[in-house]
This record gives C-alpha cells, sequence and structure tokens, in this order.
C-alpha cells in the first residue's frame, strides 16, 4: 500500500529529545489536515478571500489562522498535519456507501488544500498521506505511539471518531466554531457530554449511526438509547451477544439490524498501526523556510501584519534568530554629523549608491526625516537632512541632481516626491527594486522591501518597519540607524540582482513606435518607461489638482439626502422598519416576509448582493429590490464624497497616489483617493467631476482621451482587415461592425444592435465569455454565443489571434505585450478547472490591456518632455482609465491641444490609428469631450 510523506526533517535542525525519561513531557499536536481546512473554508466568505488571479484563499487563511493560535496556546514540541489522499479507503472497499451521500466539494475548495499543503513545507511541518486510510488512521497511530513514548499529545480535528484515542495523555481539541473556536474534550468531558468513557465512544457510534458517514442507524434508536445500552451492558461485544434481553420493537430493531451494526462499528474503530515512514520523535519542530514561507504568503497575498506576525511568532527559529537571524544582512555603518556628508559624496559619490529614507508625511506632503547611503564596499552612512550645514545640502542636493550619479531605491517615486519639498531635484535613478521585481513577477500583490530580500537575496530585513515598508519612525535612535542602513545596503544588492536577472527576460526585438522607446529586454522597458514614468508621477502627486470644497459638501448632503429618502421608502414598503445595512435582515424581509425567489443559496442563508438583487428586480413586481439598489449606490457615492472631501489637503488640492505596482497588466491605479472610483458615465459620477476645479494662476483644465484603444490594439495585434478596415472607414466604429455582423445596412443599425455589439467587442478585449456577455446584456447563453459565433464568421483573424494568444501563452507560461512587458500565468495549465478558466482570460485580455497601458505611459512621458521642453507652465495632473488631465496656464491652450494630440497619436504605430479626444473646461466634467 502506498503511502507518502512530506517532511523537511526537524530533527537535523533541533535536539531530538526522543523519549523522555524525566522532567516534563515532550508535546506532540497532530491536526486533521483536510477536516480543518474544509471547515475554515465555511467559516470565511471566498468571496472575501481570493487573489487578483481569482484563486480563493480564505480555507488557507482560516487554516492557518488557526494553526498559529493553537500553536501559540498549545506550545507543541512536536507537529505533524494528516491528510486523506481520497475517498477510497479500507473502509469504502468494506462499505461501498461509506461516505457516499457527501457532495461534491465547492470549486472555490478545490486546489486550496494543495496550497495548505505547499504552506505546512514552509513552515517544515511534517504531513502525511498514506493510500488506503484516512487521516484519522495515521493519527491514531501517531497519537498511539507517541502515548507509549511518554508524550503529551493534542488532536485538532473535526471528526467526533477520535474521541476514542482520548486518554489522560491524549486530548482532542474540537472546532465547536468555524475553526476559531476549539473546546478541548478529556476523559472527564467525553463522560460529562455522553456519559460514557472515550473507549465506550465506538461502540456508542456504531449504535447511533452516522450521518455525515453514510451509515446507517437502527430504527428508533437516538443517542439516548443508544448511551443506555452501552452503560447497561458495558460494551459493544456484550450488547450484541444478549441482544435477546432487549424487549419491545426496538429489541426487535435492533436484532434486524445485528449486521449494519456489526458493520458500523468495524468502520469506526481507527487503525492504530498504519505503517509510516516516521514515528513521533522524528516531528521536531523545526524552523520555518522563512525565504520559501515569505515568498507564498506573499503569492497569496496575505499582507495583513497582524496575520503575518502570528505565523511568524510560531516559527520555532524565531528566538534563535531574533539578534542575528541566519543569513542577515551585516552592515558596517555610521552616523555622520554635519559637515562630513560633503567630503564623503566627494569621496564615494560617483560609483551607484543604495538610498533609503524615513519619510514623515502630513495630507498632501511629507519631508525626509532620515537618509542611509550604502556603497558596494565599506562602510554606510546615515545622516538627518534637518542636521546638515550648507556644505552638506549643497553637496547632497548636487549629487541627487547629477543624472550622471547612479542611484539605487526602493520606491524612488515616494522618495522623489518628498525630496522634492526639501527643493531637491532627483536623476540618475537607475534601479527601482520595486519596479524591476514588478517587471519581473507582475503578479505579485506586494513588493515590500523585506519579502524581496527574503525572497533574492536569502536574508531577513529584522527592521521596526510600517505597513506600507517605509521604516517606522520613532524607533529607538541605534536601532533605527542600523536599519535603515541595512536596508539601503539590501537595495544596493537587490539592484545587482535585478540588474542581471531583468536582461534575462527577452521582450519583442523591434520598437513598435517612430520616436517611442525601443521594445526588447525588460531592462529597457524598466530604463525607458518604468522610472521616467515614476518619476513624472511623483511630480503629479506633488502638484495634485484643486478641489471646490463647497461643491463637494453640497453634493455628499445631497446623497445623504438620498440614502435616507431609501430608507424610508424602504420601509414603506416593507410595513416596518428594519437595517437595510444587515444582510441578515434584509434576507429575512425578502425571502420570509415577502416571499421573493431564492437567490444563490450561502451558509448564512441566500445571497443579497447587488447581482442578485438586480435579478429580483427582474422577477418580482415588488419595488424593494429595486429601493434597495438606489440604496447602495447612493450610499457608495457618498463615500466616496467624503472620501474626497478628507482629502483635501492645506492647499485646497486632492493630491492622490499613483500605484505602478498593483495592476499585473502595467495599468495605472490611485488611491487616497481612488480616482478609478467615480463613475465616468453615470449623472452622479458627472456631478462629482465638477468638484475637480482649476487652479489659480492656471485658466482651465484639458483632459485628452484615447478613443476606444483596447479595440484598435485589438485589431492591430489580430491583423483582421476587416476591423481595421471599421477603424480607418471614419464611420462609427459599432455601428460598422454591427452592419456586418448583422447583415444590414449601416442605416438600418439601431440602437439595440450597436449596444449588444460595443459590449461584444470591448467584452472580448477583456476575455468574456459568452455566459458572460449573456449577463451584461440580459439576454439567453445561447444568443449570446450566436452573436460572438457571428461576429467570428465577419472578424475571423480576431477569432484565431485569441486562440493562438491562449495556445502560445500555455506553451511559453507568459503573455507580452508589444514592449515586450510579461505576464506569467502557471494556472494556463492547472488541474484546477477555475483556475486554468481564470487564467485563460488573463491570457486573452493582458497583451491588449497591456499594451494599451504601455501606450498611456508613453504617451504620457512624451506630452510631459514636449511641456517641459517647450518652455510651457501647462502641467500633467491625472492619469484615470485611459485619459489625462492638464492643467492650462493663461495663453497656452490652443498651443497644448497641438501638442497633446501630436504626442498621444504618435505614441505607438498601429494598422488601426490611434484616436485622440480632447475637451477644455473651468472643471474636470465642464472638459470632458
Amino acid at each position: 500500500m502506498a503511502q507518502t510523506a512530506s517532511k523537511k526533517t526537524a530533527a537535523t535542525a533541533a535536539p531530538d529529545p526522543g523519549t523522555p525519561s524525566s522532567g516534563e513531557r515532550p508535546r506532540l499536536l497532530l491536526l486533521d489536515g483536510h477536516s480543518l481546512a474544509y471547515r475554515a473554508f465555511f467559516a470565511l466568505p471566498a468571496e472575501n478571500f481570493s487573489t487578483v488571479s481569482g484563486q480563493p484563499t480564505n480555507a488557507i487563511y482560516g487554516f492557518a489562522s488557526m494553526l498559529a493560535n493553537t500553536l501559540r496556546d498549545e506550545q507543541p514540541t512536536h507537529l505533524a498535519v494528516a491528510f486523506d489522499v481520497s475517498r477510497k479507503t479500507w473502509r469504502s472497499e468494506e462499505f461501498t456507501d461509506y461516505k457516499a451521500n457527501r457532495s461534491k466539494a465547492p470549486d472555490e475548495f478545490k486546489g486550496q488544500v494543495e496550497l495548505i499543503g505547499e504552506l505546512l513545507d514552509t513552515m517544515n511541518v511534517p504531513r502525511f498521506a498514506v493510500e488506503g486510510f484516512e487521516a484519522d488512521d495515521v493519527i491514531a497511530t501517531l497519537a498511539t505511539q507517541a502515548e507509549a513514548e511518554g508524550f503529551e499529545v493534542s488532536i485538532v480535528t473535526g471528526d467526533r471518531d477520535t474521541f476514542q484515542l482520548i486518554t489522560d495523555h491524549v486530548t482532542v481539541l474540537y472546532p465547536t466554531k468555524g475553526v476559531s473556536e476549539l473546546t478541548r474534550f478529556t476523559p472527564a468531558k467525553v463522560e460529562e457530554r455522553y456519559q460514557l468513557t472515550p473507549a465506550q465512544y465506538p461502540d456508542f457510534a456504531a449504535l447511533r449511526g452516522d450521518p455525515s458517514d453514510n451509515l446507517p442507524g437502527i430504527p428508533g434508536v437516538g443517542e439516548k438509547t443508544a448511551t443506555k445500552w452501552i452503560k447497561q451492558f458495558g460494551s459493544f461485544e456484550a450488547l450484541v451477544e444478549r441482544a435477546d434481553e432487549i424487549k419491545g420493537k426496538v429489541g426487535q430493531n435492533l436484532r434486524d439490524h445485528l449486521d449494519s451494526v456489526r458493520l458500523n462499528r468495524r468502520l469506526t474503530e481507527l487503525i492504530r498501526d498504519v505503517e509510516l515512514p516516521a514515528g513521533p520523535a522524528e516531528l521536531v519542530r523545526a524552523p520555518y523556510d522563512r525565504q520559501a514561507f515569505v515568498v507564498l504568503l506573499d503569492a497569496l497575498e496575505f499582507r495583513h501584519p497582524n496575520f503575518r506576525d502570528r505565523l511568524m511568532a510560531a516559527d520555532p527559529g524565531a528566538a534563535e534568530a531574533q539578534p542575528t537571524p541566519v543569513g542577515a544582512v551585516e552592515v558596517e555603518g555610521e552616523p555622520l554629523a554635519a559637515g562630513q556628508l560633503a567630503p564623503w559624496l566627494a569621496e564615494h559619490g560617483g560609483q551607484q549608491l543604495g538610498v533609503a529614507t524615513v519619510h514623515s508625511w502630513a495630507l498632501g506632503s511629507g519631508e525626509v526625516r532620515e537618509i542611509a547611503l550604502a556603497l558596494g564596499s565599506g562602510p554606510a552612512v546615515w545622516f538627518e537632512p534637518s542636521e546638515m550645514d550648507e556644505a552638506d545640502e549643497r553637496a547632497f542636493a548636487a549629487w541627487l541632481a547629477d543624472p550622471a550619479r547612479p542611484k539605487a531605491m526602493h520606491d524612488a517615486k515616494a522618495a522623489m516626491r518628498s525630496f522634492a519639498e526639501h527643493g531637491w531635484r532627483v536623476e540618475g535613478v537607475t534601479m527601482d527594486t520595486a519596479l524591476a521585481a514588478y517587471l519581473v513577477k507582475p503578479g505579485r500583490r506586494s513588493f515590500l522591501l523585506d519579502a524581496l530580500s527574503i525572497e533574492y537575496l536569502g536574508r531577513e530585513l529584522r527592521t521596526p518597519v510600517a505597513d506600507d515598508g517605509q521604516l517606522a519612525f520613532g524607533a529607538e535612535e541605534q536601532a533605527e540607524q542600523d536599519a535603515l542602513m541595512a536596508q539601503a545596503r539590501t537595495i544596493l544588492d537587490l539592484a545587482e540582482v535585478f540588474e542581471e536577472k531583468l536582461p534575462e527576460v527577452e521582450g519583442p526585438t523591434a520598437a513598435p513606435a517612430a520616436g517611442g522607446p525601443p521594445a526588447g529586454a525588460t531592462a529597457d522597458l524598466l530604463r525607458d518607461v518604468e522610472l521616467p514614468t515614476s518619476a513624472l508621477l511623483a511630480r503629479m502627486e506633488r502638484s495634485g489638482i484643486a478641489a471646490d470644497r463647497g461643491w463637494l459638501d453640497r453634493m455628499e448632503q445631497q446623497f445623504a439626502g438620498a440614502v435616507q429618502q431609501a430608507v424610508r421608502e424602504a420601509h414603506a414598503a416593507v410595513g416596518h422598519e428594519f437595517n437595510l445595512g444587515s444582510p441578515k435582515q434584509l434576507q429575512e424581509v425578502l425571502f420570509g416576509e415577502l416571499g421573493l425567489p431564492k437567490t444563490k443559496k450561502t451558509k448564512t442563508g441566500y445571497t443579497t448582493d447587488a447581482d442578485a438583487l438586480a435579478w429580483l428586480a427582474t422577477q418580482t413586481d415588488h419595488e424593494l429590490p429595486v429601493i434597495m439598489l438606489r440604496h447602495r449606490e447612493q450610499a457608495r457615492l457618498r463615500s466616496t464624497v467624503e472620501g474626497l472631501i478628507k482629502t483635501i489637503a492645506p492647499d485646497g488640492r486632492i493630491h492622490t497616489t499613483f500605484n505602478q505596482t498593483v495592476a499585473a497588466t502595467g495599468r495605472l491605479s490611485s488611491t487616497d483617493p481612488n480616482l478609478q472610483n467615480i463613475p465616468v458615465r453615470t449623472d452622479e459620477g458627472r456631478a462629482i467631476r465638477r468638484g475637480f476645479v482649476v487652479g489659480e494662476g492656471f485658466q482651465s483644465l484639458m483632459t485628452a482621451d484615447y478613443s476606444q484603444i483596447e479595440l484598435r490594439v485589438m485589431a492591430h495585434l489580430s491583423e483582421d482587415e476587416g476591423l481595421i478596415d471599421a477603424f480607418t472607414s471614419g464611420e462609427d466604429l459599432h455601428t460598422t461592425v454591427a452592419s456586418q455582423v448583422f447583415g444590414v445596412a449601416k442605416t438600418e443599425v439601431d440602437p439595440e444592435m450597436r449596444r449588444k455589439i460595443k459590449a461584444m467587442s470591448y467584452g472580448l478585449a477583456y476575455g468574456l465569455s459568452a455566459f458572460g456577455l449573456s449577463q451584461q446584456l440580459n439576454i439567453a447563453p445561447e444568443e449570446a454565443r450566436r452573436l460572438m459565433d457571428t461576429f467570428f464568421e465577419r472578424f475571423g483573424g480576431v477569432r484565431d489571434y485569441l486562440r493562438r494568444a491562449v495556445v502560445e501563452a500555455r506553451n511559453t507560461g507568459y503573455t507580452e505585450t508589444m514592449l515586450g512587458r510579461r505576464r506569467y500565468l502557471p494556472d494556463l495549465n492547472s488541474d484546477n478547472r477555475q483556475r486554468r478558466e481564470m487564467a485563460e482570460r488573463m491570457a486573452l485580455n493582458a497583451p491588449i490591456q497591456g499594451t494599451a497601458a504601455d501606450i498611456v505611459k508613453i504617451a504620457m512621458l512624451r506630452v510631459d518632455e514636449a511641456l517641459r521642453g517647450g518652455g510651457l507652465n501647462s502641467r500633467m495632473l491625472l492619469q484615470v482609465h485611459d485619459e489625462i488631465v492638464l492643467e492650462i496656464a493663461p495663453g497656452e491652450a490652443d498651443r497644448v491641444e497641438e501638442l497633446v494630440r501630436t504626442e498621444m497619436i504618435g505614441a505607438v504605430s498601429l494598422r488601426a490609428p490611434l484616436d485622440v479626444s480632447v475637451g477644455r473646461g473651468a472643471d474636470w466634467e465642464s472638459a470632458a469631450h
């Protein structure tokens, strides 16, 4: 019989206590992996836990959280996790209907057990899975062996069959609320709960039957009767031998079902002698593989500091590693006094230096509090800008502004923005380790320096850091100085790694645009696109955009009033008050009181999300679903405006933060506030945009937006002549395409036809399926499929391109934009259908969206260079979606408009030529086009 065990032997890293002869007994913790993962899955909503690629992580998060808490509370010296291999075991061979009633695991659960196994491997936790046996049998074997060898044993499982293992030295921790609350079952607890000893529990379970395992009970025999019989006769065997003594119908039922209860008893008994590759003494807890551990947490996007801290605290190697962790960076350094920086830079400033800073941010502005510089060899230095003398400041400002003096930074944009508060300009940034890591692995959701250090350098940065990765100001002075110098050295060392790694990621060799940056190795993408964009974004963030506080206050009051009106209407519609924000109360009203059609079943009832309410609105004449949708929309708009008001800085402007490393496609996003949240096509969204106004000293705002850029990219990449002709005809694209798809004259294309074609065309660029299109257009999936098939008949080049994109990505493992930006999609070959289909959609849209994102960045750089090179005072303020927003200085509007059109249209050369719309106005909305 095959068996497997994954174990990075802990005994090699710590003394093996073996069988104790005296002193405190060693403690073995055993976990039923599959049972606990399944409970964790249902304890946490899947919709709240998933990666950007669509991989659900709720079971992993819940399991890991429970494990961290249990390790903290139990303090075991030894540890192992057991998993089921499959439903085919010796029990299913003996009883074919064993567990046959169990439903298929949800798609969202599949794949998470495998990832839990990977997480345990990084934590060096031994895991067992033996073919033909259940996890409980493995646990029973290890628990029996461990008790005989003098261990205290704790078992964490959701299977009560393990109660038979309980002794004075074996305890079961049984989840009673998800996996967050564990009840400790001792012999006394079992007797209190069942009035039986642990050894009698399988007798009791055999008589009662077990619906969860599909083991039939005896008609008329429940827990009370089963308990009474076991107590009366002492054991199952004695009861069976004296079954004739049981009177009445229940006695006859027992005698009629003796064969089934005997089978139950055999199946309920756990096997205690499974052959295993390791025994209890070999399960000593070992230090984590911290590099692999941090990398996996990052891949799973578990970035919450409290969660990570709890898991890290459970590392047996943490205490030993605290002062001088294995592989920790060793940095020699010294603080510089006033007057010492200028001569130091004169001696060392010509070589590439690692730069680390501590920022102190206020709303809309920030300053640099501390700076560390590191050499490739030799001591690092630390200094405070406030303590520099005039010579130091002149020397430092000159060094920062010198493009010939190479500098390596991590998140250079933030440093540039802070340096600008001191009047210092930054040039010569040759490496940004955050951006480099993003280009190498764009699917990551976080690029904190400590995680990159572990992954690429194999060493830890034990530094007092805040959630944003910046050094937390106020740490103990010497520790803070040492930590910042260690960061600077780490940045420099990472720079060396990425300088070697980036050229290995080759892209296309042909330049996509005349006058644009060359496309080639990813190193070129960093140098020619991402680093210049970072500098531009720093200037845009510092400029901000003026806000009309009075207008925004009125908008907030308007939305607040609309929210309250919706509340009153909802109460009137059902005849009483209820909390519209409570899913439980809303479920009771919708499905209980009103008896509306049931939506998707969840663990807590039936879903009441926006999609469900929209569906209900089509299935019933009752007004409540429509009112609820309006209530939520108005509440969201109010929240958006409140967020905008809170971010208005003392200068009267909103300074959003642009993110370069969030979207794997290369698109920019923004936070504090998130400008992507402002609706573009609704009246309310347009009204909110009126709150963004031209600032003092400027004449107007100007918006410039690419028209249908994704579709133009799709036409170019697919080389579909029909679609290219539709763009170059000068007529309305969607009307032209609709006339071809529906086979009618352009004059006969009605608004509904055009709407369907527009939705489908953009849907194809975003990897939309026929089912997704049907949902979007509210038509049958069959009609959506016919629509797509007809489109592909007319535009076969698009069909062939989309098929080719997935096949090529599956073969290479990645997609690529025109500029060589890669997106890696390992799930294209996953056995998990959900993950594979999600990766296929990404393979369809990543080259299109990524190329569009690259074009926007090139356009921004060209426009900014033309503005500054032309001696103009107008400036770029925002980039949202495919639009840029500029603030126009008096008398420059016509010249800037001509410049913007020229530079944006010339960003790249496409067979479906780029088109730009430009508008002007006193506010963002009136500048729309």
